[in-house]
C-alpha cells in the first residue's frame, strides 16, 4: 500500500504491517500510511479482524525526532491533529484490533499500540512513554487512552517520569494482555482474532462502538447509547439467525449481515 505500511491480507486476517527500519519510527509519511491502511481495512468487508505489527525486532519506538527537532509552535501547531488523528483512524477500525509488540513500543509506537483493543507483548519487550525526557508529552493519544486504560495514577507516573515497562510489569498493570515469546507474537495475536473471524459482523462492531463511545459519556448517556446500538441490532439478518440458531441448538451461521 504505502512505502512504510502495507495492509497484507489472509483468511480475513489483516494485518498492517512496518516497515521503516531500523526502529519503524512514526514520521508524518508513517502516520498517513498507517491512515491509508486503517481507511482500507475498515472497507475491505474481507477482513473480519485486523493485527498491527512491526515485524520481529521492533514494534515503533517512537515518533521521528530528527523531523521535530527543527518545527516550531506553529509548525507544530498545524500537524499535531493530523498525527492524533492518524493513530485515531487505527482506533477506528470497526473490527477486532489487536498489536504485536516486539521490541520497543515507545513514544509514538506506545500510543499506536494503546490505539488497539488488545495488546500481545513479547517476553523482552519494553513499552513507555518517554516523551518528557524530550521536553514534551505524548501528543497521539498517550496521555488519554493510557489513562483510561491503567487509570491516572499509573499513567501519570509512565509519562511523568518517562520510565520503561517490561512485559510483566506491563501485564500486571494492564498495558499488556497476553505475554509470549518474541518469536511467538505474531501467531499468539492470530489465535487472539481468530475467533472473531466467523462472528457476527455487525455485533462486534456495536460492541466496540458501545464500549469505547460510552466511555466519553457520563453513565446515563452510555446506557442510552447502549440501548440505541443493542436495539438497531434486531434489524440485522445475524440477529436473527442467531437466535434461531440458539433455538434450534445449533451453531449459527452468521453472514455479516
Amino acid at each position: 500500500m504505502g512505502e512504510f505500511v502495507r495492509l497484507e491480507t489472509r483468511d480475513g486476517i489483516g494485518t498492517i504491517r512496518l516497515e521503516r527500519p531500523p526502529m519503524n519510527a512514526l514520521n508524518t509519511q508513517v502516520q498517513e500510511e498507517l491512515r491509508a491502511a486503517a481507511t482500507a481495512a475498515t472497507a475491505d468487508s474481507g477482513v473480519r479482524a485486523v493485527i498491527v505489527y512491526g515485524g520481529e525486532k521492533v514494534f515503533a519506538a517512537g515518533a521521528d525526532i530528527k523531523e521535530m527537532a527543527d518545527m516550531s509552535y506553529v509548525d507544530m501547531a498545524e500537524r499535531a491533529a493530523d498525527l492524533s488523528s492518524a493513530l485515531g483512524a487505527i482506533a477506528r477500525i470497526p473490527k477486532p484490533v489487536v498489536a504485536a509488540i516486539t521490541g520497543y513500543a515507545l513514544g509514538g509506537g506506545c500510543e499506536l499500540a494503546l490505539a488497539c483493543d488488545w495488546r500481545v507483548v513479547a517476553e523482552d519487550a519494553k513499552l513507555g512513554q518517554p516523551e518528557i525526557k524530550l521536553g514534551i508529552i505524548p501528543g497521539a493519544g498517550g496521555t488519554q487512552r493510557l489513562a483510561r486504560l491503567v487509570g491516572p495514577a499509573r499513567a501519570k507516573d509512565l509519562i511523568m517520569s518517562g520510565r520503561m515497562v517490561d512485559a510483566q510489569e506491563a501485564l500486571r498493570i494492564g498495558l499488556a494482555d497476553r505475554v509470549a515469546p518474541a518469536a511467538e507474537v505474531y501467531d499468539t495475536a492470530v489465535a487472539m482474532v481468530r475467533p472473531y473471524l466467523n462472528g457476527p459482523v455487525q455485533a462486534l462492531r456495536a460492541a466496540k462502538l458501545a464500549v469505547d463511545g460510552g466511555l466519553d459519556m457520563d453513565l446515563a448517556s452510555g446506557l442510552a447509547w447502549e440501548s440505541q446500538l443493542f436495539a438497531a441490532l434486531f434489524a440485522t439478518d445475524d440477529r436473527s439467525e442467531g437466535m434461531a440458531a440458539f433455538v434450534a441448538k445449533r451453531k449459527p451461521d452468521f453472514t455479516g449481515r
